[in-house]
């Protein structure tokens, strides 16, 4: 009642007005006479000095390594909606984030109610097919879009491999034991982490849920895993195969840290994560007004 009285319940700027992420990494955020602030010596995507953060005009802050922040901090970002994400290097790795509270539950409202029929579902992993390999397709059932999915992605590794003069032998993956395998595979494992990671920063970008994917079922980060794959074509393979490549020109070096970086570089130069969150916006026909805006600061 006093909420709507005194009109606080209005006081937000919506998200959709709102300029989307912010990435700041190697300082402290913290508030000062009120006003939240970053202050670093540099070394990362700032160069020294005090900055001003403007919480109260961005939907996300994305707080990269060698960052601490202070509990009045988070109240601030509590208050006026911000939401706070601890992420790796321009988002290859996703850490942990408190929920982002947006103007409108309609985006996860459309996000259930197309997970919750079957003849909506199999649309949406039809969009996604077309998103994908640009290619739209009568597919029945999930299964039968799988194994459309799979044969496609059987020849996108082997051109992907040629391009960029990797010898392949195919995809091999033991759950149990990731590394247990070539070079290749290793680095489309960690490639794959590091995109699972930006996607996961767009689902929680969007406040949309996790567990409900349309193709992927079993995971509780199922959507994660869907949005992840629309750009396993131009994004993941490329980052993968480039890393593989460099790696066996020079063995010594590590391939884990070879992946991080070019996807670190990729992500940035590509506005990755903008990308999977108009990805999600299309893909849930989000209609309402008063959601969040993708441009990066």
């Amino acid at each position: 009642m006093l909420l709507g009285r005194l009109g606080l319940d209005k006081a937000r700027i919506p998200h959709s007005d709102r300029h989307g992420l912010i990435f700041l990494d190697r300082g402290r955020l913290e508030v000062e006479d009120g006003c939240l602030r970053f202050m670093t010596a540099g070394g990362g995507m700032l160069d020294a000095g005090d900055y001003q953060i403007p919480h109260q005009s961005v939907s996300i802050v994305l707080l990269g390594p060698g960052s601490s922040v202070t509990h009045d901090a988070l109240r601030i970002l509590a208050a006026h909606g911000c939401a706070l994400a601890a992420i790796g290097n321009d988002g290859v790795r996703f850490y942990t984030a408190p929920p982002l509270l947006p103007d409108t539950s309609a985006l996860a409202r459309r996000q259930v109610t197309l997970w919750a029929s079957s003849q909506q579902r199999i649309a949406v992993a039809r969009q996604m097919y077309a998103i994908r390999f640009g290619e739209e397709v009568k597919a029945r059932t999930i299964e039968m879009l799988r194994g459309m999915e799979g044969a496609r992605l059987k020849r996108l590794y082997e051109l992907t491999a040629q391009k960029y003069g990797v010898p392949w032998h195919g995809r091999r993956y033991d759950r149990a034991n990731p590394n247990a395998t070539d070079v290749p595979n290793q680095a489309i494992n960690h490639a794959a982490s590091a995109v699972e990671a930006a996607a996961a920063i767009a689902v929680a970008s969007t406040a949309t849920i996790p567990q409900l994917g349309f193709v992927h079922e079993d995971s509780g980060q199922s959507f994660v895993l869907d949005i992840a794959d629309l750009v396993r074509h131009d994004v993941t393979l490329p980052i993968a195969f480039g890393a593989a490549k460099q790696f066996m020109k020079n063995e010594r070096e590590n391939l884990e840290r070879l992946v991080r970086t070019r996807a670190a570089e990729i992500f940035n130069r590509e506005q990755v994560v903008a990308r999977l969150i108009e990805h999600i916006k299309t893909l849930l026909e989000e209609q309402v007004s008063g959601y969040i805006s993708t441009s990066q600061s």
